[in-house]
């Protein structure tokens, strides 16, 4: 009966220990914080209990409406004792990109390492540096030509996709996002991971897994009680996490299994002739995302282990399919709700193609001016990745502000595009804000559709290139027209800013 009691004491006084330690260190947060506005909230509750209540969009919206309410571009607002300090100012934002100390993203990044492990995305420090240094070349501006071939093949697969639903059902709209996911997915396993997986033509549950497994995350942040791993675990949303990412993992172990097979019956092909010509510009074929992660484990000292394998590869796969995806989307549906800007994208089409029906090149790629500027502004109003957060490593002056280290940051990409400082008419689609004329003075950190600085998208170019060719592969073949606009259209940032309904679009040939 002794020992019992003493072990209830020993659990009362580590319980009631825990406690004062969580009061102790939010109270020291919130004094060092209480100058910053902050969104009203509940004490060790934060927003939580609103948040977990509202849907993808309501969370989007009520997000957005800080614009009015905190206009000098900084604002608190709490998720349990967290706190995350939102920056959205150009001149803010220009302090904590570019910095090379900075670069370890925030703690919600912890809940993606179950699905995404040390990846890219979540790694930092000497790893980060190490495989960013590793892959960079891979998505170098130069190789480029290489894979236009995969990409105009694989923007014709969509059209002809795209062709058998309007026989299938005449006159009606098309539902455009599956068509732009399954064709993203299909260039990202050609390209990086060179495994041809036909998602266009073979259902797959990926990409609808992704999106689940995205919303489940996202949820998982807003309940700070599901922050602790093992109590999230023994739940029903855990046990669905741990599913859908089975069927995640098995997917790209599959993509992996079949990369090293065909590399094991083609190894004449696959061996570089020297260690420098992997990676000098121009000589021989470079080789893909996938090829270099097992070239590595095949000679390096220290190769990568399998789940280290995994984890680049669901990066990348996730990183290079769902974003391009939702850009392309969101293009077709700017375009669909704007004919005039439409318009001159026709124009500017039948100025560099004329009566040609063969696949555009990158040099014509290049000459289509508008269609850059096209996508510019969709990208300013529908970011791909709405926001982003960071850890800082050291103490930052913002304004008359102190961030104290090991703070996170959240980098409001969504309000510093639509801030009406900056863009007048935020919500207006207009491509010529990116006239150069127009760009001159405009601070470069308004504008951050890949985020920048050390951590900025490494496939930035090549997810450009990606969209231009599938855009222009659509557009010369049909004009579209939008069911829904932008007013009544439902869209949310579960990680990515993607529609929550159908994206309904009318095609029309234009002949």
């Amino acid at each position: 009966m002794d020992f019992i009691f003493l072990i209830l004491c020993t659990l009362g006084v580590v319980g009631i220990s825990a406690i004062i330690s969580i009061v102790y260190r939010y109270y020291v947060i919130r004094r060092k914080l209480r100058n910053i506005p902050a969104v009203d909230s509940l004490p060790f509750v934060g927003e939580s209990l609103v948040l977990m209540r509202l849907t993808e969009y309501e969370r989007t919206k009520w997000f957005c409406s800080f614009l009015d309410k905190f206009k000098d571009g900084i604002f608190i607002n709490w998720i349990g004792t967290q706190p995350f300090i939102n920056v959205y100012k150009p001149e803010y934002l220009e302090i904590i990109f570019p910095s090379t100390t900075n670069i370890t993203k925030g703690t919600t990044y912890d809940l993606l390492r179950p699905w995404l492990g040390n990846g890219l995305l979540t790694s930092t420090g000497t790893q980060w540096f190490h495989d960013r240094k590793l892959i960079g070349p891979t998505f170098h501006f130069s190789i480029l030509d290489q894979f236009a071939v995969i990409l105009s093949e694989k923007a014709e697969i969509m059209t002809k996709c795209l062709e058998k639903e309007m026989e299938k059902n005449p006159g009606k709209a098309i539902n455009i996002f599956p068509f732009a996911i399954n064709v993203a997915l299909d260039v990202i396993c050609e390209t990086a991971m060179g495994v041809n997986i036909h998602a266009q033509e073979v259902v797959t549950p990926y990409t609808s897994i992704v999106h689940r497994t995205s919303i489940l995350t996202l949820d998982r942040l807003f309940r700070p009680w599901y922050w602790i791993d093992w109590f999230f675990h023994s739940m029903p949303a855990g046990k669905e996490y741990k599913s859908v990412l089975n069927i995640l993992h098995g997917f790209t172990k599959e993509v992996i299994k079949k990369k090293k097979i065909t590399r094991q019956s083609q190894k004449e092909y696959a061996k570089p002739e020297t260690e420098d010509n992997e990676f000098d510009i121009g000589k021989r074929k470079r080789k893909a995302f996938l090829d270099l992660l097992l070239d590595q484990n095949e000679k390096d000292d220290f190769p990568l282990t399998d789940d280290e394998l995994r984890a680049q590869v669901d990066t990348f796969m996730f990183e290079g399919h769902d974003t391009t995806a939702v850009a392309i989307t969101w293009v077709l549906f700017c375009l669909g709700n704007n004919l005039e800007h439409q318009e001159k994208v026709h124009e500017e089409l039948d100025e560099v193609f004329k009566d040609s029906e063969i696949p555009a090149t990158v040099k014509e790629l290049s000459q289509l001016k508008y269609l850059d500027r096209v996508i510019k502004e969709t990208l300013r109003i529908f970011p791909s990745v709405p926001v982003i957060t960071r850890k800082l490593a050291e103490d930052v002056k913002i304004g008359d502000h102190t961030l104290p280290k090991d703070i996170d940051v959240t980098l409001a990409i969504i309000l510093a595009h639509r801030n009406p400082e900056v863009w007048p008419d935020p919500l207006k689609f207009d491509p010529n804000r990116f006239l150069p004329e127009n760009s001159k003075n405009r601070n470069p950190y308004a504008y951050v559709p890949f985020s920048a600085g050390p951590r900025n998208c490494i496939g930035q170019r090549f997810a450009l290139l990606e969209e231009k060719t599938v855009l222009t592969a659509i557009l010369r073949k049909w004009r579209v027209k939008s069911v829904k606009t932008f007013e009544t259209i439902h869209y949310g940032g579960s990680l990515i800013l993607r529609p929550i309904e159908e994206v309904l679009i009318h095609f029309t040939s234009k002949t």
